[in-house]
């Protein structure tokens, strides 16, 4: 029996009418709910626009999904989610100065992220990706998961970084090249830092595959069996917190200054989501002074000769400083397959990839295929 198509109207309108509903918990709730870093990025008259946009976009498509019957329960979900977000105040939510609390989640982050990645890299995957790949592939609802996970819980994990890089970092202070590092211009220490990051990055990345109880965190991120933008998000908790404190520190230790931090921090989110992302451009030279993503791909191509290359994040030089560094010759050619050697060490889910690590390296019956 043929598995009727899956609409995407059906499933934007979803996507947008829960979006809205979290959303205007947003404005209900911006003490708890929203990062006061990120508040810092949109005003609050954005926020409401974005709101109603979603929310007029979330009506239409689901009802439209309706009405030509395709998917009319997930269509429901977002005309009902959107409905909802309206009744309980839609745009017209006020609220007084947020106050602050000791902690808050990044729920506005995670709404806006989700949003603008979609808006952006699903299109362009469909029109320019190497291989046809769905946006609902398998594994996609778990990938959202981890997404939401990384995402809402922000601010806990920059709390266990800093904590765990600041008290290293003032053990290990050098005045005399931290004054050397500030005294440089801005944009001089954003590609230090760069450098500097990626490098302890890849030793770190190197040491996941190598070391046997680091790699059960590590095959969590590998067990993506398509690679898109969103596939980058399959990172166990554990791991975000160990890469963050060893890419940090460095930056802390050298006294880089907080321009150049921010700087490296915003090239962070937007080369790790292009170079997983499914784009079949042909970037010529360029794939070999930056990553992209067929040099990111080759790094999760399920093939015994590409198990132990491509370490480097953002700058392939780090990988040939490492002797790690390998490309096929036809610069055309792309990984047949992705995921770990061993498909059945790694569960489907998010909970169950969680508890792996600690489970010693067990088999799984219901493992992601």
């Amino acid at each position: 029996m043929t598995r009727p198509r899956r609409s995407f109207f059906a499933y934007a309108s979803a996507m947008l009418g829960v979006l809205s509903l979290l959303a205007v918990l947003c404005f209900h709730f911006p003490e708890l709910l929203t990062s006061k870093e990120f508040r810092a990025v949109y005003s609050e008259q954005f926020a409401r626009h974005l709101l109603l946009a979603g929310l007029v976009a979330a009506f239409i498509l689901g009802t439209l999904a309706i009405l030509r019957d395709r998917n009319k329960r997930i269509a429901t979900i977002g005309v009902g989610a959107a409905t909802l977000a309206v009744l309980l105040g839609g745009t017209n939510v006020q609220f007084d100065a947020i106050g602050k609390t000791p902690y808050s989640l990044g729920l506005d982050w995670f709404v806006i992220s989700l949003f603008f990645s979609a808006l952006v890299f699903v299109p362009l995957e469909r029109y320019l990706g190497q291989r046809q790949v769905s946006p609902l592939r398998p594994g996609w609802r778990t990938d959202v998961a981890y997404f939401f996970m990384s995402h809402v819980l922000v601010q806990f994990i920059l709390i266990l970084v800093t904590a765990s890089t600041s008290t290293i970092a003032g053990l290990a202070a050098f005045p005399a090249l931290k004054n050397l590092i500030q005294s440089l211009p801005v944009w001089a220490q954003f590609l230090i830092a760069v450098f500097m990051a990626d490098l302890a990055q890849a030793v770190l990345h190197r040491a996941y595959h190598n070391v046997p109880w680091l790699w059960r965190f590590h095959a969590v991120h590998h067990s993506s069996r398509e690679m898109d933008w969103l596939a980058g998000s399959r990172i166990h908790f554990v791991e975000i917190v160990l890469t963050r404190s060893a890419v940090l520190l460095p930056l802390l230790v050298l006294g880089f200054s907080a321009s150049a931090v921010n700087a490296y921090v915003i090239l962070v989110g937007l080369q790790a989501v292009l170079a997983h992302a499914n784009l079949g451009i042909r970037f010529g030279w360029l794939e070999y002074l930056v990553v992209l993503p067929r040099y990111h791909h080759w790094h999760h191509a399920r093939h015994e000769d590409y198990l132990d290359v491509n370490y480097a994040i953002h700058l392939p030089l780090v990988d040939m400083l490492m002797g790690t560094f390998k490309l096929p010759r036809d610069r055309g050619q792309w990984p047949r397959e992705y995921g770990v050697m061993k498909l059945e060490s790694v569960p489907r889910g998010i909970l169950r990839q969680h508890l792996m690590p600690f489970q010693g390296g067990r088999k799984f019956d219901d493992y992601v295929n």
